[in-house]
Parts: C-alpha cells; sequence; structure tokens
C-alpha cells in the first residue's frame, strides 16, 4: 500500500492511497465470501456457485462494492498511521481507478487535528480568589429557615397589616369591563410581598375583615400583555379573612426541627461551614476560569468547524439528557422557552468553541510535560462511575468500564491533571 498526502487547506488533507494488485484481488475474493449463499445460478446449489461462474454470469462489479469497502478498512487506517495523520471525522472517499488485476485507487479527503502552538501556561500571574463568609450569610439563611417553619395563624381581630397574609376575592376592569385572567376566589396575598402590581397591596393596609374596597392601579409598560400593558385597571376587593405568620423562637429546639443538630449554635456552625464549602468551589471555578482564559488567549490554533459542530451536538445531546430526567423533551422545551435548533445550537457555538479550544491546549501541554493518569486515578473514578451506572455492584460495573471506556476517562483525568499542573505553577 502507498499513500501520497496532500494538503488541501487548513486541517483538510486528501489522501491519495494505492492498494495493490493482489491486495485487492484478496478482497474481491473476500467479498465473493461474504455473499456467495446469495448467488442463484441454475445447475448450482445455493451457496455452491464457485466464483468464476458468479464473474461469468453477473460480471465481477457484482463484487466491487464490498470489496472496496474491505480493502479501504483495511487500507485507510494503516495510511493514517504510516502518515502520523489524526483525523478529526469520517473521510470523503473517492474512488479513482478499480479492477480485477489492478491497483484499487482512491482518495480520503478528511479533516485533521490542528497544530497548536502553545503559549505561556507556567508562572501565570493569576491568584486563586478568597471570599470570606460574613455574619449577614448566616442570618440571612437562618431567617429564611425561620419563615419557611412559620406557623400560620388566623388573626382573630384588627387590620391588615404589612406582613399579614389577606386571604382577598377580586374582579379587575379595564374601562369598566372585566378582563381575562383579572379574577380570583379565597387568594392567599402576603402584604408587602409584591406579587401583585404596584401600589396594590398597599391599598389593603388598614382594611378589616368583611370590608370591600375598589383598589386604582396601572399596569406597568411591559406587562407582557399587549391588552393589559400600560393601561389603568380598577379591582373589587372582599377581605375575606386575615392571617398572620407566627415565627418560631431562634433557639435549640429550632434548630434540632429544622437541621437535626443538637443546638443553635451548631446550626450555625454547619450553615458556616456549608458557606465556606460553597464559596471555596466558586473560587475554584473561577480561578479555573481564569487560567483556561490565559492558555487559550496565548496559544495559537485554527479550529476545524467540524470539531465546533460535533462538540455542539455532544452538549445538545446532554441537554436532552437532563430533559429527559425532568420529564420534558427537548421538542416540549424549545416550544416553552420559544427556541429553535439553530437558535440553540447558535447560542451553544461560543461555549463549545472555547471547550474545544482548551481541551486542545490541556492535551498538548499534558504531552509537553508528559502528564499521565495513574492507575490509583483510574480506578478510583471507574468506581465513582460505577456506583453511578451500576449502584448494585459497582465494583463490578468499575471493572466493566476499565476494560471498556479505559481511554475515556483516562482522557478526563489526564486533562484535571493537566489543569491542576498548571494552577500550582501560578505566581
Amino acid at each position: 500500500m502507498k499513500a501520497n498526502v496532500e494538503k488541501v487547506e487548513a486541517n483538510v488533507i486528501k489522501l491519495e492511497i494505492r492498494v495493490e494488485a493482489e491486495k485487492f484481488d484478496a478482497a474481491l475474493t473476500k467479498a465473493y465470501n461474504k455473499n456467495k449463499s446469495r448467488y442463484n445460478i441454475p445447475g448450482f446449489r445455493k451457496g455452491k456457485v464457485p466464483m468464476a461462474m458468479v464473474k461469468k454470469f453477473y460480471g465481477v462489479e457484482a463484487f466491487y462494492d464490498d470489496a472496496v469497502n474491505f480493502a479501504i478498512d483495511e487500507s485507510y487506517p494503516t495510511a493514517l498511521s504510516q502518515e502520523n495523520i489524526r483525523p478529526v471525522d469520517y473521510p470523503q472517499i473517492d474512488i479513482v481507478e478499480l479492477g480485477e488485476g489492478k491497483e484499487l485507487v482512491y482518495t480520503a479527503t478528511v479533516t485533521t487535528y490542528p497544530e497548536i502552538e502553545l503559549g505561556e501556561y507556567k508562572g501565570l500571574d493569576i491568584k486563586k480568589p478568597v471570599y470570606e463568609v460574613e455574619d449577614s450569610e448566616i442570618e440571612k439563611q437562618i431567617a429564611e429557615m425561620q419563615e419557611k417553619n412559620a406557623r400560620i395563624e388566623v388573626k382573630k381581630e384588627g387590620t391588615v397589616e404589612n406582613g399579614d397574609i389577606a386571604v382577598i376575592d377580586f374582579k379587575g376592569y379595564i374601562d369598566g369591563t372585566p378582563f381575562e385572567g383579572g379574577e380570583g376566589n379565597d387568594y392567599s396575598l402576603e402584604i408587602g410581598s409584591g406579587t401583585f402590581i404596584d401600589n396594590f397591596e398597599d391599598q389593603l393596609i388598614g382594611l378589616a375583615v368583611g370590608d370591600k374596597k375598589e383598589v386604582n392601579v396601572s399596569f406597568p409598560e411591559a406587562y407582557g400583555k399587549d391588552e393589559l400593558n400600560g393601561k389603568p385597571a380598577m379591582f373589587e376587593v372582599e377581605i375575606k379573612s386575615i392571617k398572620v405568620k407566627e415565627l418560631p423562637e431562634l433557639d435549640d429546639e429550632f434548630a434540632k426541627d429544622v437541621a437535626a443538630v443538637d443546638s443553635f449554635a451548631e446550626l450555625k456552625e454547619n450553615l458556616k461551614n456549608t458557606l465556606v464549602k460553597n464559596n471555596d468551589e466558586k473560587a475554584e471555578r473561577e480561578f479555573e476560569e481564569a487560567v483556561i482564559t490565559a492558555i487559550i488567549e496565548s496559544s495559537k490554533m485554527d479550529i476545524p468547524e467540524v470539531m465546533v459542530s460535533k462538540e455542539i451536538d455532544a452538549m445538545m445531546q446532554d441537554l436532552e439528557g437532563r430533559l429527559k430526567y425532568q420529564g420534558l423533551s427537548l421538542e416540549q422545551y424549545m416550544e416553552f422557552t420559544g427556541n429553535t435548533t439553530e437558535k440553540m445550537r447558535e447560542f451553544m457555538k461560543e461555549n463549545a468553541e472555547r471547550k474545544v479550544k482548551a481541551d486542545l491546549i490541556l492535551e498538548a501541554i499534558s504531552k509537553a510535560e508528559e502528564i499521565k493518569a495513574t492507575e490509583e486515578q483510574l480506578n478510583a473514578r471507574a468506581l465513582e462511575l460505577g456506583k453511578i451506572y451500576g449502584p448494585k455492584d459497582p465494583e463490578k460495573m468499575a471493572k466493566i468500564l476499565v476494560k471498556s471506556q479505559k481511554n475515556m476517562i483516562e482522557k478526563d483525568i489526564v486533562i484535571e491533571n493537566t489543569l491542576k499542573f498548571i494552577k500550582e505553577n501560578c505566581k
């Protein structure tokens, strides 16, 4: 087999591959053996027709499709290896010459991985940010827990106050005419929540149970419905009942109820530890993003469009999987959000390009620095995945994954190790 390489354009090459006549003849014989049970010629039992008779009856061309496929399947990978070519996608095959007793000559036009010109990646002047936990953050979380665990009690006397829950009947009018969606019964409205239109809730303050009032408001200009945008409206409102929130005391009993801890002090400490962990994870993500941005900006490469397209395919597939887990199809999601496949792919393109560039650069750095995945890392990662995909027997699933997905798992670990190497070498 001989191969000649011609550069067509950036990241695209054309291989002219010549398969020796005797090898192509062997492929013809292989094609005959594959299909001989299908040939039906008078005087011969099915499957027993000699190759020479099949050629005479049908012509040697009957073997060409399978023979060409057999020859390409063997010669194309050999040519790639021989010429040290790393393809991105499947090739476009064009047959130049073929025939019994002749060389098979074909061309394979294929997109290849780009050459990477690495920039600076050691000694980057990037520091991991530090986020301190403020007391106000802890207090906010405690207040939310207190609010969530409040008891709702009927207010036996008095009038509507800010923070109360007014149970109301209402009916809205525009220019004296009721409008669609403007009516409700026994609606629980927390006063001061901003749930209704501006100034609606304030006009209920001071009303008692049984009181009725005409509430005058104006819809915002950008309310979202053409028939309501910017329109003045009047609502007939009746107070059916008034309820109040009884917030629990912030003590040890509260802590035991909401978090299964022994004391309020322990609850605060747990909340602080969680916030510290969240802040550290946030800082780590920002640190990594800054490092990736720096190595992308300092490196040079020409990314083939097909690589970006394939990354978008993967992102779309991932989105579809997550939606399916939530009980939605991709089509339903697009209908709800007013999107199309084309719009979504365009929206994903920038992130896809960044992901492709980052992966290529990190791969190039890993080779330059001889960064590998250790056996311990491989087995640990396989076990993690085994617990997800084979929870009944994670060890067995881990062994299966090591055999079937070893290269993919190793690649992910190498990328992580390389990113860790760059971060550790930042100033």
